[in-house]
């Protein structure tokens, strides 16, 4: 969320981000955001003078008292009680103003870093690095889902049955690959120095405020009515709420925390050629690898996580490219986003696997989350987070681009972790 006063002090900087973003009707929100900040510092300003008067008058009656002089002491009580209708007028003035203010702010999307490009769509998002050599498999390739079905790995069918499109379920050496994707993930993320966690699944209604999930205006979170808890949609909501309200010392940073959850998405209108198999699934299982950071370091630390999955893909020889997100194409948290992108030699396309974000203050903001700095003043935090990795689309990339006539080779690196070099 965006701090009032970095909108007031920068309103064109402001509408420059915005503008990137294609956020419509930016001028007319943060106007009546100026405005809603307006009527509440005003009204604070007349309570705070109001209690203070209060306050000042009830001291005036104690020495009338004293001194005798009931009459004068009677007339201030009858005064001190319109004050005190006067401040209960003014403390509901302040509270609609308050939660106006705080309604818009939860409306604006973060600012764009400068090196992010306007743009609409993904079309408009930059292509800044490519590596990995893209096999030629003939023209008997066959896609993911077929060869989950081939070898008995991967039963979409049954997860239907079981609960609907989007939940399948993994079999055989189908589970065993899973499972060796997740250890090598973890195993990758903690030598790195990330701290491994495991988290809930379920978060409340502050957790997902905090770090942006709602209010929910696309309708992706499954939410227990209830009990009134949500399923997460990445651990990066859980990670990241475990500073939710901490005061942080400079000594602390970085702070670097990795976990594996499943990840439950709604994916609300998804259908098409394009969410078949893997490609798009409502419950899937991700490692994700989350950072707090000093503002001065937080770009540092992005690159390093770039590298750090760049790392993991080399290891997994997957032809990939980084993209950088134009502000069209970039997540309402995010000031600055890489995604990257594995090539599915059987399906001819680019599928997303990772990206990896810095919200600098946005979600720090929300989350309240504070580090004193030299000068022993409290200062907002970044906070910054990427996927290494999320395994559905990894999974179909190393079933398609590892087959072969004899089977499914698996990767060298993953050998260790599966007991097995072929599915077949």
């Amino acid at each position: 969320m965006l701090q009032v006063q970095f909108i007031r002090d920068n309103k064109e900087t402001v509408l420059e981000g915005l503008a990137k973003r294609n956020f419509a009707n930016a001028e007319t929100i943060i106007e009546q955001v100026l405005t809603a900040d307006e009527n509440r510092r005003k009204t604070q300003v007349e309570l705070d003078n109001t209690l203070a008067e209060s306050n000042k008058m009830s001291k005036e009656i104690g020495g009338f008292f004293k001194s005798g002089e009931v009459q004068k002491a009677n007339l201030l009580k009858e005064k001190t009680v319109q004050l005190k209708e006067k401040s209960k007028e003014l403390s509901e003035s302040f509270n609609v103003f308050a939660d106006a203010l705080q309604n818009l702010l939860y409306q604006i999307p973060n600012i764009p870093h400068a090196s992010v490009k306007a743009g609409t769509s993904e079309e408009d998002n930059e292509n800044i690095f490519s590596e990995g050599t893209i096999p030629d498999l003939g023209e008997n390739a066959l896609p993911h889902w077929e060869l989950a079905k081939k070898y008995d790995i991967i039963d979409f069918e049954l997860g239907n049955k079981i609960t609907g499109a989007g939940f399948p379920v993994y079999k055989g050496k189908g589970a065993r690959m899973q499972r060796a994707l997740i250890n090598y993930f973890l195993d990758k993320n903690t030598k790195a120095g990330y701290t491994e966690v495991q988290v809930p699944h379920l978060v409340n209604e502050a957790s997902g405020i905090a770090t942006g999930q709602l209010p929910d205006k696309e309708g992706q979170m499954y939410h227990c009515t209830e009990d009134d808890l949500y399923l997460i949609p990445t651990a990066e909501v859980p990670i990241t709420n475990m500073f939710r309200g901490n005061l942080m010392q400079e000594s602390d940073f970085p702070i670097k925390y990795t976990g594996y959850t499943p990840c439950f998405r709604r994916e609300a209108g998804s259908y098409g050629a394009h969410v078949r198999g893997l490609n798009r699934l409502h419950q899937f299982d991700k490692v994700e690898i989350v950072r707090v950071e000093h503002p001065d370091n937080s770009y540092q630390a992005l690159n390093g996580m770039v590298e750090h999955i760049k790392d993991i893909l080399r290891e997994l020889k997957l032809p990939y490219r980084i993209l950088r997100l134009c502000g069209g194409d970039t997540g309402f948290t995010s000031a600055l986003t890489f995604d990257f992108e594995l090539f599915s030699t059987a399906q001819n396309r680019w599928l997303e696997i990772s990206s990896a974000s810095n919200f600098e203050t946005f979600q720090a903001n929300r989350l309240k989350l504070r580090f004193k700095n030299k000068e022993g003043k409290s200062e907002l935090a970044h906070t910054l987070n990427g996927s290494s990795l999320a395994l559905p689309r990894v999974l179909a990339g190393i079933l398609e681009n590892y087959q072969t006539a004899e089977g499914i080779v698996v990767p060298e690196a993953l050998v260790p972790y599966t007991g097995f070099r072929i599915i077949n």
